[in-house]
């Protein structure tokens, strides 16, 4: 490929939009979300992206990429991501803020540069070679529909907040307006789910916990459960129960529960691993995480102890090509792959359903906030969920293009925000004065 184009440009765009103030173990989501876009152009006109979370460390460190990017042959993919990845681990950092008292290194915001501008380059590298990304990750695409579920929350009342949360509008959809509307009990989850489920075809759903008490939000499980007997449904606590209470709480419950997903972690000098696997131990549950196998020696020792079923592998700390390998792994060795999701923007829903169509073998349905920020396109024709599921376009690269009027209206929402790195416990304060994380307590239990 020594006529491949040359990268002639890196821009990074630092993006924002509205979210509902969804509650979760570290707080509560503030009315807006950050997150930064890579565009690379290249010497034959096209141009690739790739979305990641937004913070300023982040952006510092790709600002400090560019020069290992710009004037590179697209084919010299590999080498330029482990440039990068080296360069990170050299004597002198060049990723790295030149204050590292101001901005701490954060290994896990360097595998956020990495795989977003991975994500740019392997859209270059499909629209050249006329195939979509999904064919370009580990064995290749494998299937064009992709199955995610409904991702559902406990939402706090906006009205005890002074930021400028919308009220959402039930014209379109009655989801477009609940999404924005306080559901704090069993019954106001439910409705959420059946106003996704028409909206979306949702065959599953995921229920984020750590917010009430374990027994709140099992009842919570145990009444989607009620309402959609055929659906796969799971809870999410974030590690917030105590191992003892999570056996008591979900020993028992394999009619109701397909999977637990952190239900517990580190306690009395036992890792989250260790942990995780006495919960699987005892309830005879599978088990998901996406906090205790982060990264290859993360993975290998969770394995090694038999404490997980479900490696959630997301993309945006994991990079696609790598979550790809896990997908191969997962089906080499009779596991299950999943994706982890944030917050996030169509970009990023373009990259999940690729990671999707190349993960051979049993996947779980993906998770995905789309649902939450969904009317807030920054694609002139974005990816959509019907039936539970997201249909690969039929387009090179990741098939996605810009709106760039919508892509410089949400920068200069970004721009215009006082405090532009997310902090939930700032939010959270709004509600409960002197609230203060506490990975162990539920965050309405204080």
């Amino acid at each position: 490929m020594s006529d491949t184009p040359v990268i002639t440009d890196m821009q990074i765009i630092p993006v924002a939009g509205y979210d509902s103030m969804l509650l979760n173990i570290a707080g509560a989501h503030s009315s807006y979300f950050a997150r930064v876009l890579v565009l690379l152009t290249d010497s034959a006109g096209h141009t690739g992206v790739g979305e990641a979370p937004a913070s300023l460390i982040l952006q510092r460190i790709l600002r400090d990429a560019a020069p290992f990017i710009i004037g590179k042959k697209i084919s010299q993919l590999n080498a330029m991501l482990t440039t990068l990845h080296e360069q990170d681990l050299a004597a002198k950092h060049p990723l790295q803020s030149e204050r590292v008292d101001e901005h701490p290194w954060s290994l896990e915001k360097h595998n956020n540069a990495l795989a977003v501008i991975e994500t740019a380059l392997l859209d270059l590298m499909g629209q050249f070679l006329d195939e979509p990304v999904a064919q370009l990750l580990g064995a290749g695409k494998v299937r064009d529909e992709i199955p995610v579920l409904g991702y559902l929350f406990y939402i706090a009342d906006r009205h005890k907040s002074d930021l400028p949360y919308r009220e959402g509008s039930s014209r379109e959809h009655e989801w477009y307006q609940l999404r924005h509307q306080t559901a704090l009990t069993p019954a106001d989850v439910v409705r959420l789910a059946e106003a996704a489920h028409d909206r979306y075809g949702f065959k599953d759903f995921k229920l984020k916990g750590g917010v009430h008490a374990g027994e709140v939000e099992i009842e919570t499980a145990q009444a989607l459960k009620k309402r959609f007997p055929q659906a796969r449904i799971t809870v999410d606590p974030n590690a917030s129960w105590q191992l003892d209470d999570a056996i008591r709480l979900c020993k028992g419950l394999d009619d109701v529960l397909a999977y637990v997903e952190d239900p517990c972690g580190a306690e009395q000098g036992y890792s989250g691993r260790e942990t995780l696997a006495e919960f699987k131990r005892a309830t005879g549950l599978r088990v998901a995480t996406n906090m205790i196998a982060n990264d290859w020696r993360q993975l290998n020792h969770a394995l090694q102890l038999n404490a997980i079923d479900i490696p959630l592998a997301d993309p945006h700390f994991w990079t696609l090509r790598s979550a790809a390998t896990i997908a191969q792994l997962c089906n080499e060795w009779h596991l299950t792959m999943g994706c982890h999701s944030n917050n996030h923007f169509d970009i990023s829903l373009a990259m999940l359903a690729h990671l999707g169509a190349a993960s051979p073998g049993e996947i779980t349905p993906f998770d995905t906030h789309w649902i939450w920020q969904d009317g807030q396109a920054l694609t002139k024709e974005p990816l959509h969920i019907r039936d539970g599921k997201i249909t690969l376009p039929d387009k090179p690269g990741l098939g996605v293009e810009l709106d760039m009027s919508a892509v410089e209206a949400a920068n200069r929402l970004y721009n215009s925000l006082s405090v532009k790195d997310r902090n939930d416990a700032l939010v959270m304060q709004q509600l409960i004065p002197g609230w203060a994380f506490s990975g162990k307590q539920p965050t309405l239990m204080r």
